[in-house]
């Protein structure tokens, strides 16, 4: 069992080898990982879903399989048969479950054998056969999953999943990181002016391209909890704080792995999914308001986001490759035992102290934050405040990553086609 202080937890500027492994071991029996088992996770796009009605996913430490039936019901089940240990992700999907593909055994939505056609006709051996099934729900062009204990709690209705005035497209990329190195990056606005603006201008001049941004220095920095998460708040130099959005409102993460971004025209989330220790499925969550009178959308574009390029070296030409850059050269589990960090660090340790307090509140047999049991608060949606115009200060050119992704896809599309390699992207 590992040691932990107890509150505040984290008072210093390092973390001992024991209280990094708290915050970061999500596998099945590991203190992080009861707490994330009682929150929602997107697992899948619904197109994948469409194009292939089984799916082999991978979610906090476990191996599933993800399917729809002839009805179009949901499945999610253990993705290790028990006869003999061959994976259902290819099985067949039937009206009545999935059905092993080495020898024909099936299971149902909850994980009961109820076929093993080998066996004797009265043969009960199927009875006494059951494997982990999981809660499974469509929303906003996604799937999500359930992995934690029972009474299970409401999937969250966030307002750009739902909403019939928003155009959405759901971009995906897979990174050899702990989910936490993603959402402390999210506590800390002062990388913004550095990262993204300082250094991807230095990019561009060396593409003998101008500036898309302009570099302006934070004069504070603020943090405020509220009920899903923390709000991050930020105000720039020459900014009126009694005006200025990302002071006066900001822009929250949703506890434990979502960042809420952009404004009121483009609302949209990063959502960082905690595959295992050692890796996350990030959904870039991007929405548009859809002109005033335009049917609502009935099918959800979908893209991949790139890390790397042909060559092996990170994607830095983007606002979103700059981030993976820090992210993934940080190491699989970032060694927070070395870190010295400074005033402007105080939002990364507010995350962590959280994480612990919660991981404590879920030993106490009590609900973490932001779990959603009371429909009233599910109806019709449940809306996150943002900025009227977010990071205005910093001049953004919004096209700017969108055009440089398309290049680098087909860069290394037309890599791989001349090397004879699927151009198709990976899924867990």
């Amino acid at each position: 069992m590992l040691t932990h202080p107890r509150p505040p937890y984290i008072e210093g500027t390092m973390l001992t080898k024991d209280v990094n492994e708290r915050l970061t071991r999500l596998g099945p029996g590991t203190p992080l990982g009861a707490l994330l088992r009682r929150y929602w996770y997107p697992i899948a796009r619904t197109p994948e879903l469409d194009q292939e009605p089984v799916l082999a996913v991978t979610l906090l430490g476990e191996n599933l399989a993800l399917y729809r039936t002839d009805a179009g019901e949901l499945g999610l089940v253990s993705q290790r048969c028990p006869h003999r240990g061959a994976s259902l992700a290819y099985g067949i999907p039937e009206e009545e479950g999935l059905r092993c593909a080495y020898h024909g055994w099936r299971f149902d939505q909850t994980g009961q054998c109820n076929e093993q056609p080998a066996e004797p006709a009265d043969s009960r051996f199927k009875d006494r056969i059951k494997i982990p099934a999981y809660p499974v729900q469509e929303l906003g062009g996604l799937i999500w999953a359930y992995l934690g204990p029972e009474p299970v709690p409401l999937l969250p209705r966030w307002d750009i999943l739902v909403r019939e005035d928003l155009s959405r497209s759901i971009g995906v990329t897979h990174i050899p990181i702990n989910f936490l190195q993603a959402m402390e990056n999210s506590m800390d606005p002062v990388h913004f002016e550095f990262l993204h603006a300082i250094y991807g201008n230095y990019v561009r001049k060396r593409q003998g391209k101008p500036p898309s941004m302009t570099p302006r220095k934070h004069e504070q920095i603020a943090f405020d909890l509220f009920e899903y998460g923390i709000y991050k708040r930020r105000l720039l130099e020459g900014e009126d704080p009694e005006t200025s959005d990302d002071w006066t409102t900001g822009h929250p993460i949703i506890f434990p792995y979502i960042l809420a971004v952009g404004d009121h025209s483009r609302p949209s989330f990063q959502i960082r999914v905690p595959v295992d220790d050692t890796h996350t499925l990030h959904y870039w969550y991007n929405t548009e308001l859809l002109p005033p009178g335009s049917p609502p959308q009935t099918t959800v574009d979908t893209r991949d986001v790139p890390a790397i390029h042909k060559n092996g070296r990170l994607v830095v030409e983007t606002i979103n490759g700059q981030d993976m850059m820090a992210w993934i050269t940080q190491g699989e589990i970032s060694d927070r035992t070395t870190e010295r960090l400074g005033s402007t660090d105080k939002g990364v340790i507010m995350l962590r102290n959280l994480v612990l307090e919660q991981i404590e509140k879920v030993e106490r047999g009590e609900d973490p934050m932001g779990v959603v049991r009371d429909p009233a608060k599910n109806e019709p949606y449940i809306t996150i405040a943002r900025e009227g115009v977010a990071l205005k200060s910093f001049g953004i050119q919004r096209n700017i990553t969108r055009e440089e992704d398309k290049a680098v896809l087909a860069e290394n599309a037309g890599a791989q086609a001349a090397a004879g390699q699927s151009t198709g992207p990976s899924f867990p």
